[in-house]
């Protein structure tokens, strides 16, 4: 069940990743970097966690999204507070 959870999050953070940032489908993985790989800073970090805020209903503390380097860190972030 975890694995499906960790699959369903990933793909809607790819989405939201693709449309504010407006990259291709092929920049993004679980193991790419908001810097250095699709030159995210952290507005646009701020703007990803905000549409992510609204799908599950959290609040995401600024300090966590100054934390949050990769995708991967993001799902599971989102995914520990699901």
């Amino acid at each position: 069940m975890r694995e499906k959870t960790s699959v369903a999050i990933y793909r809607v953070i790819k989405a939201i990743i693709l449309e504010t940032l407006d990259v291709t489908e092929d920049k993004v993985s679980i193991d790419t970097r908001f810097g250095p790989d699709l030159d995210a800073d952290s507005l646009d970090i701020v703007e990803i966690l905000m549409q992510l805020e609204d799908k599950y209903g959290l609040e995401i503390p600024e300090e966590t999204a100054r934390d949050i380097k990769t995708v991967r860190q993001m799902v599971e972030y989102i995914e520990q507070r699901l």
